[in-house]
């Protein structure tokens, strides 16, 4: 089931039709529900040249009770004069009353947040839901992973599947990038790219959704193929490592960061040394999302 039709939501649905997938079911839902049913009439179109058989339709959360997965992107944009305070009270309102609808419909599966602020969120929504720890996940720094192989790939001229390098933290300003544990086939990475070009990469990551934004207005289509991945390893129990946001009893917060993911959810987040000064980085991501979970807690006062 994916809550909320909006570009993130209909780019989720567009990419696991066209990609193969476990996936036998797609139930869109969303607050507009001519919104839900057009997006399931357009998509449809795609499903006889699609590389794998489904079925896509709308309906509510009264569905919910057998769906293996719910991914939720529903929820407000930043609007002219309102500040990220603002925005964050009103996505937690949203996702409660979300969380509540999919409570009173006997859901018991895995909760996948991509609604942004997605680490502060995932952690509410644990909060909420009542759910194990292990089946509430956000879409956490897959992303932001994805384009830094990208961008190494690319300086480095190799396939980025080639590449193993991670973005830690909160999926925003402060994520981190681990470069004392990238490599490609076993080279590290420090040894290959020198110090500008390193700080460039990062920058270039953290940097890349507002450069999106600014031209074209919004992010989605890599977060889409993103979800597909987490949802690959989630039904068919592939346990791939991917950075999701997971909840860390360390911090008690939910951060980016590399965990093992199957049918049960986050089966284990990894323990990955850092430097010293990676350390202290990912300790002010750390306090960063307490103080984003602080702001987005006062929507409940």
């Amino acid at each position: 089931m994916i809550i909320g039709t909006g570009n993130v939501g209909a780019s989720i649905a567009y990419a696991l039709i066209n990609q193969r997938t476990a996936v036998k079911e797609i139930i869109l839902t969303d607050l507009d529900m001519a919104d839900a049913e057009g997006e399931v009439l357009d998509l449809s179109d795609a499903l006889a040249v699609a590389p794998s058989w489904l079925r896509i339709r709308a309906a509510g959360y009264e569905e919910a009770r057998d769906a293996d997965i719910c991914i939720l992107t529903a929820g407000a944009n930043q609007k002219p004069g309102e500040t990220r305070i603002d925005l964050i009270q009103k996505n937690a309102r949203i996702l409660q009353e979300i969380v509540t609808e999919l409570k009173a419909n006997d859901f018991n599966g895995i909760l996948l947040l991509v609604t942004n602020p997605v680490d502060a969120l995932s952690r509410l929504a644990l909060e909420y839901s009542g759910l194990p720890p292990e089946r509430v996940i956000g879409s956490g720094t897959v992303l932001d992973t994805a384009r830094l192989k990208l961008k190494i790939a690319e300086t480095l001229r190799v396939h980025p599947k080639s590449v193993h390098a991670y973005q830690v933290g909160e999926h925003g300003d402060s994520e981190v990038t681990l470069w004392s544990t990238a490599n490609v086939g076993g080279e590290k990475l420090i040894n290959l790219l020198n110090q500008k070009e390193r700080r460039e990469i990062s920058q270039y990551v953290k940097n890349e959704a507002y450069e999106i934004i600014r031209r074209k207005g919004a992010t989605h289509y890599g977060v889409g193929s993103c979800v597909v991945q987490i949802v690959n390893s989630i039904l068919n129990d592939e346990r791939r490592v991917l950075s999701v946001s997971s909840y860390d009893d360390c911090t008690g917060t939910y951060n980016g960061f590399p965990a093992i993911i199957g049918r049960e959810g986050v089966a284990r987040r990894l323990e990955i040394s850092m430097t010293e000064s990676e350390g202290i980085d990912f300790q002010k991501s750390i306090n960063a999302l307490k103080m984003t979970l602080k702001m987005a807690s006062k929507a409940k006062e």
